[in-house]
Order: C-alpha cells, then structure tokens, then sequence
C-alpha cells in the first residue's frame, strides 16, 4: 500500500482525478462520516492537512492538536456541541518573525475558528461552511465552502477558499452574483484587531478552488492527498511554494490518540499529534460498583439498599416503608446529573430485592430540590431508617499542570503543582473547602511585561503578578466557608465568606428561585471583595469593590438543545453592564460554551478585542478527570467576575433532566 503514496508524487492533478476513480471500484464501503476515520487538520478543523472538508466529528467530540511545522507550530482546542457545528480555538508561534515592541522571541498569535454543516451526506455531497480565525490579527483569517462525498476506502473533498485560503488559481466569487458587497476585501484590519469585521467575510471578486481526498488503508493507517490554495507566503511567511499538492500518512494509535506526518507543498515536512475524545460517553454510570458477596448475605434488604448506594456515590437521609412504597431521601454531590442518579437507585433497589415503588425526595447540601415524596405518602409511612449526623473530611492530593499560554515574553509558560483540595462538613449544610497548592517547578518568575491596559481599575490583568509567586512556598488557592438553606420550597440562598479565588477575598450571598418543572430559574448576588496581595497568603491590598449580579438561566429542550444565562450587573473592576452565555452540556457534566460581556467601558477604553468574549469548557481527559478551560482572547479588567468555587444554579441544574 505504501506504494501509492510514492507512486502520486509525480502525478499531475489529472493523474490524481485518475488514481481517485481506480481507487472507487477496489473499495470495500466505509462510513465516511464518523469519529474513527475523521481527524483535525494542523488547524485543529475536521479535514484533510491544511485544507478543511464537510466533515463533522459526532456531537460532543472535543480533542487538542499539536502542529509543528514551518514557519508555524499551533496548539488548537476542537469542540463540537452538535453534530452539525465545530468550533476551534488556537495558539500559535511563528518563527523567524518579530513579535514586536523590543520583545526578542517569535511572533505569537491565537484566535478562533468555527464551521457550520449546511447539507449531510446523501446521494448528494455533504455541504459545509466555515471561518478561521474569525476576530483575529489576519493572519490566518480566511473563509471556505466545502463539499465532501465518501464511496468505500475513499473521501474526497472539494471547495473554495477566501482570504488567506485565496492564493492559488482563480475563480469568479459566486457571491459576487447576489451582490457586489461581496467583490472587494479591504485589506486592513477595521481599528484594530480582535474584533469581528464583517466587511471582509467571503468577500473578494475571485476565490481560489481546492481539494484533496483521503484514503483507508485499514484501521491505523490513513493517506491523504491536498491541493493547498493558500497565500503564499501570507503574514505567516511560508517559503515561497514549488509545488500546492500535500501528502501525509497518519497512524491512529489507538481511537483517541493518532500521529500525523505531512509533507508539504514541496518545502517542509509537518508533524501532528492529535487527541479526540467523545465526551458523552464518559459516564459514571458505567461505573456502577456491585455489593460483594459478604454485603449481599445481609438478611436485610435495606442495610444492602443502603450499602450499594453508598458505594456509587449517594448518601441516604432515611428511608420509610408503607403497603405498596419504600420513600428514600438522599443528597449527593458526585454525580453530574439526575438521570445518572435514577439509574443508580434504580439498579440498587433491583439487587438489594425492593420491589415496592420506590418515591425519592433529593438534596444536596440540604437543599431540597426534587421531590417526589408528598405529604399522603408521609402519612402512610414508616420511619425504619435514620442517618446519624456526623461530620467528615475530605481531602485528595494531586500533580496539575497550570499554563500560561501566548505571553509576550514567551508561547508557553508552566507551572508543576502539587495540589491539595479538602473539606471539611460540619453539618448537612455547612461546609469549610479549601485549596493549596505548591510548586514543584515553575518557569513563571521571568513573566515581567505589564499589561496594556488597565482600565478602570486593575483586577485581572496584573495576573502575572500572582504567577511570580508560585516559587515562593505554599499558595492559598482557596479557603471559603459556604452555608445553604431553603426556607421555602424553590427559594435557595447560598451564604459564603473566605479566600473566594486567587485574587479575591470577600462575604456575600446569593439567592435563587428554581424549580425543576420549569425551564427557567432567576436569582441575584451581592459580593464585597478585596483584592490579594500577590504572595496569595492571607494579607491584601488596598482594592475593595462590591460586585453583583442580577441572573435569569434558561434551559432549551426544542429544536436546537442548550443553556443561556444573562447577567446583569457590576463587576470587579467597577464597571457595570450585562453577560450572555450560551453552553451545551451533556449528562455527565461535560459541556461546551461561549461568552460575551458589554459593559460601560467604551470599545476604545477597553483597547483590542473592543469587548470581553471567549469560549469555555468542561472536558474529560479520562471517565473522571475533566480539564475545565477558559479562554478569552486578551486578559482585560472590564468585564471580569469572581470566579467561584461554585453557585446555586451549577449545584441545582443536575437535577433538571437533560435536553
């Protein structure tokens, strides 16, 4: 099979039409459209090397690319919330070219990509549209229409390139027919970059075609083949091109980890590491741990009622039995959803021998949030269990890892952490959490450059402050007493005071109405912080400031699943406006998500990006570590909120079914 790859080194693109036609009729049927036979390109886009296709990963498939290549490496984070969007982000360094401003080291860059499904595969192509880097610098801003069809071993794809993917041979933009909006792209940035310039999407009087193909040689092995339409050389400065076909095998490790090799363009030879993983398929409930033969000789049915859910993650309040129903009250804080709590004492009461209806009342830091259990059936029952109050601690040890990515006095900076988070409960609902954290190794001390800006007041953006100290023994990372209650049914108030994050101390409380027939929850907030001193112990500066918020979420079960919150409200650096946040999370706690805040801060005030917006999420590496990432393009003060451990509406959600 290595054969072909040598053999289409020296074909013309007609002999390569040829080569993908013979290759039709000796295919076995594959789906081409899947999570196995798909991968990013070094952009972190589901396609072929540089150039993208109308492929989409399934929903909730996210994974991380590591490009290393020339002039350019790229770390890319990939997401896909449905099956029909993807959205990318990215850092990059690029050698050889000045960073600017006096800085001696490569230019850095970061930005985002997204691409939208217009048309899945049928007996016609699969039809997608997409956007790289779609508020960034330049220079790898570019727009694209593809077409991708799949018969047996093979995938081809087909498209038309703007911007930086405009560089090859020319045809007429067919947007231009609809209107001649679309005939000139300015060539500068409007004011400045980091903003979205609507002006220069798909616009240009010509685009530039391009394509490529895949191909199975089994399950580890893949080729692919691309004719490259970018810029040459572009911002990026790529050595000016003797060839635009590309080639590249790739090796699937296993069906997460793959290694990608490419030879490019006739100039360079390009690297890939790449890591996908489906996120909804990370799932305690696979995880559900039998009783041991010893547990399950117990004579009484409730003591191994008891005993299964204890060892899944549930504690149990008290039980009581009537004729036809056992009632249970539990509280968790394990498991990310109510579905996987139902499949627990569903199978628990199933092995411990309960054949009764089973009503259950749920709570979580004694909070009553759910339930089913109602007066007539009180009445009728029996009290044949009862917890003892008891107060326990938890603690877990563990190495982090905490980056400081595209600073301006290097692409990445690292810390080691050794990391101790613990609780202690005093009671059903009040808790004292903390976290400490200790350096094995850091490289965070020759962070020296100031930030740009500052305005209004500086709460975030003297963050490399706080990374210098991470040498200097052990850091308080958090230290917070939290109190719940719900003095009538729907009403939570949560009550917290401590070392609240690792710039902020302070007291507040919040407040919020859910209830989980309904789709919607409000609530609000009142905090009065105080700003850290920088050796993150317990002495502060000068900065006080009370922050809060008005909140109102929403749950979407129609057409197009998702979660919004919108805030309104002040924020730490004094500044007050509103927040929209848009999120897609799956049930066992994984989710994907976009943000944008506005606030009095004028666009110039503010400086690039004009306004704070970026992306998160809430990702598993393994079925229980998950990598929990926010980013933004520029760290600004206007716009920032305290970053808590965790409020009401993130403890309560998990009993509201998922859409």
């Amino acid at each position: 099979m290595l054969l072909h790859s040598i053999i289409i080194l020296n074909f013309n693109r007609f002999q390569v039409i040829f080569f993908i036609i013979i290759i039709f009729f000796f295919s076995n049927q594959l789906f081409s459209d899947s999570f196995k036979y798909n991968s990013y390109n070094n952009h972190g886009v589901t396609g072929l090397i540089n150039m993208p296709s109308a492929r989409f990963l399934p929903e909730s498939a996210g994974g991380i690319t590591f490009f290393y290549g020339d002039p350019d490496q790229k770390l890319t984070f990939t997401s896909s919330p449905y099956d029909w969007m993807e959205a990318s982000v990215f850092y990059t360094n690029i050698q050889d070219k000045e960073y600017g401003s006096g800085f001696s080291q490569d230019y850095k860059d970061k930005g985002f990509n997204i691409k939208l499904r217009l048309k899945e595969e049928g007996l016609y192509p699969a039809i997608a549209i997409g956007i790289n880097d779609i508020a960034g610098t330049g220079f790898y801003s570019s727009e694209y229409l593809v077409a991708s069809y799949g018969i047996g071993k093979i995938d081809v794809h087909a498209g038309i390139g703007w911007g930086t993917l405009n560089g090859s041979a020319k045809i007429r933009n067919p947007l231009t027919f609809l209107s001649k909006r679309f005939e000139n792209r300015p060539s500068e940035l409007e004011e400045q970059g980091g903003q979205f310039q609507f002006s220069r999407y798909f616009s240009n009087k010509e685009v530039s075609p391009f394509y490529g193909f895949s191909y199975v040689f089994n399950d580890r092995v893949f080729f692919k083949y691309e004719y490259d339409s970018s810029v040459d050389p572009g911002l990026v400065g790529y050595d000016n091109f003797t060839s635009r076909h590309s080639y590249g095998l790739e090796y699937n490790y296993n069906n997460e980890i793959s290694y990608g090799i490419s030879f490019e363009r006739d100039n360079y030879i390009g690297f890939k590491f790449l890591y996908k993983k489906l996120a909804n398929e990370s799932s305690k409930k696979s995880s559900y741990k039998t009783l041991s033969d010893k547990e399950k000789d117990d004579p009484n049915k409730y003591n191994r009622l008891i005993n299964s859910l204890n060892k899944n993650g549930v504690g149990v309040n008290n039980i009581s039995e009537s004729d036809s129903s056992v009632s249970i009250e539990i509280t968790q804080f394990q498991h990310p959803s109510i579905e996987i709590l139902k499949d627990i004492i569903a199978t628990s009461s199933k092995e411990s021998g309960i054949e009764k209806r089973i009503y259950t009342r749920y709570k979580t830091a004694d909070l009553v949030v759910y339930d089913e259990i109602d007066k007539k059936i009180e009445e009728n029952a029996v009290l044949i269990y009862k917890r003892s109050p008891s107060k326990n601690f938890y603690s877990k040890n563990s190495i982090n890892i905490r980056p400081y990515i595209a600073s301006r006095e290097a692409f990445l900076k690292l810390a080691l952490l050794f990391e101790n988070n613990s609780e202690y409960v005093f009671a059903d609902n009040l808790f004292f959490s903390s976290n400490l954290k200790y350096a094995l190794w850091s490289n965070f001390d020759d962070l020296y450059v100031p930030a740009k800006d500052t305005y209004p007041a500086q709460v975030r953006s003297d963050v490399k402050d706080y990374l210098n100290n991470f040498n200097n023994g052990i850091i308080i990372g958090r230290a917070q007493f939290d109190y719940h209650i719900t003095p009538i049914t729907n009403n939570h108030f949560m009550f917290t005071a401590g070392i609240l994050e690792e710039m902020f101390s302070g007291a507040g409380f919040e407040y919020l109405n859910f209830n989980t027939k309904n789709n919607y929850a409000f609530g609000f907030e009142f905090f009065r912080v105080a700003k850290r001193d920088y050796k993150l112990r317990f002495k502060h500066t000068d900065y006080r400031q009370n922050t809060g918020f008005l909140n109102f979420y929403y749950r979407n079960f129609n057409l197009i699943p998702f979660d919004a919150k919108v805030s309104y409200g002040k924020y730490l650096a004094g500044d007050k406006g509103f927040t929209i946040e848009l999120k897609r999370q799956y049930r066992n706690g994984a989710s994907f998500g976009v943000f944008a805040t506005k606030t009095n801060v004028t666009s110039e005030q503010f400086g690039e990006g004009s306004f704070d917006k970026g992306v998160f999420f809430n990702f598993p590496f393994t079925s229980s570590n998950f990598i929990n990432y926010t980013w933004r393009p520029l760290t600004k003060d206007p716009g920032a909120k305290l970053i808590r451990k965790h409020n009401l509406h993130d403890l309560l959600i998990k009993f509201k079914p998922f859409n």
